[in-house]
């Protein structure tokens, strides 16, 4: 089927999710079939552990719009994610999670407001997030603060990767570069037109989360690394700080030479050398960051394998694409 002859593809990554996918069949395809156009549905599997690819390849029998796309090892929530928007046929995808988390119920009104206004870009914006915790709140509100002031205030705030996306911005995005990219930073970056639609964030319908916080506070790191050299400038202002308070220490200490009010200072020192080596190692490590990246790039691996895709008759080699941080699942 050629990209013209679909209005809608609906793009979820998924990884050990198979205590939700009977329910998320149940409330996405009354949706997508009530639109009365053409639509798939792209389902990537992440490499899953459990029964999730055979679950879908036998949903797909009494769902001909299913596809079913598999990567031949677990490659991470936006290395899935992006497989699924490269290969997606509609005019418009959808980007949702399998958690139901985000309502497909909106997917509608998503559509229509892009068709009314003639938008690229339509980002589902949590207007109420009482179902997660109160640290899950705080953490991701001081994220997107934090986003903002590094990319810019066209982050939305509390839009995470339920969005739409026109072919063109896909495109766009195809031809990036970057190989560690962070979806829900690279997409306002591009600039094109967008608009909002809100809904209250549901807790997950079934299933364990496949974002612990250390998974969380990796992919913060990569969303700063990938768009600036803060803290890069960080390190050197805190160079800059040892210095100086060096300096007055150094300064210090010889006026109390002269005024022959020395004592043993061995408290001081201890703290000073303690300070001095935390600096340095923490500007080292921030000047490895980077370097990595840089190691990365040179290398040019391609970020996912596609190794089973239901649209095709034989399995497709590797495409190198852009990628969240390697590695580390959902």
């Amino acid at each position: 089927m050629d990209k013209t002859d679909l209005t809608l593809s609906v793009v979820i990554p998924m990884y050990n999710e198979e205590a939700v996918i009977g329910l998320l069949a149940g409330r996405l395809r009354p949706v997508l079939d009530g639109l009365n156009e053409p639509y798939e549905v792209v389902a990537v599997d992440d490499g899953s552990s459990d029964t999730t690819f055979p679950t879908l390849v036998g949903l797909r029998r009494s769902w001909p719009q299913l596809r079913v796309v598999r990567l031949r090892r677990n490659s991470g929530h936006q290395a899935a994610l992006t497989a699924g928007l490269f290969r997606a046929r509609g005019a418009y995808v959808v980007s949702i999670d399998a958690d139901l988390q985000d309502p497909p119920e909106k997917i509608p009104e998503m559509l229509s407001l892009a068709r009314e206004k003639q938008l690229d870009i339509v980002y589902g914006v949590r207007n109420d997030r009482t179902t997660d915790t109160r640290f899950k709140r705080w953490t991701a509100s001081g994220y997107y603060r934090m986003m903002r002031r590094l990319v810019g205030n066209g982050v939305p705030s509390n839009a995470g990767d339920f969005r739409l996306l026109s072919q063109a911005t896909i495109d766009v995005l195809r031809q990036l570069p970057e190989r560690t990219g962070v979806l829900r930073l690279l997409v306002p970056w591009v600039g094109f037109p967008s608009g909002e639609v809100v809904y209250a964030r549901e807790e997950r319908a079934a299933g364990r989360t496949k974002y612990p916080l250390h998974k969380m506070l990796l992919l913060a790191a990569d969303s700063v690394t990938s768009f600036s050299a803060a803290p890069l400038r960080i390190a050197t202002l805190l160079g800059i700080g040892g210095v100086v308070l060096c300096t007055a220490l150094a300064v210090i200490g010889f006026f109390a030479y002269l005024t022959s009010s020395t004592v043993s200072g061995w408290a001081s020192l201890y703290v000073a050398v303690l300070f001095l080596g935390a600096v340095q190692l923490l500007c080292l490590g921030l000047l490895g960051e980077y370097v990595g990246r840089i190691y990365t790039a040179v290398q040019g691996r391609p970020s996912y394998f596609i190794g089973y895709d239901s649209a095709e008759e034989e399995p497709t080699q590797a495409e190198p694409v852009l990628s969240g941080p390697g590695g580390t699942g959902r």
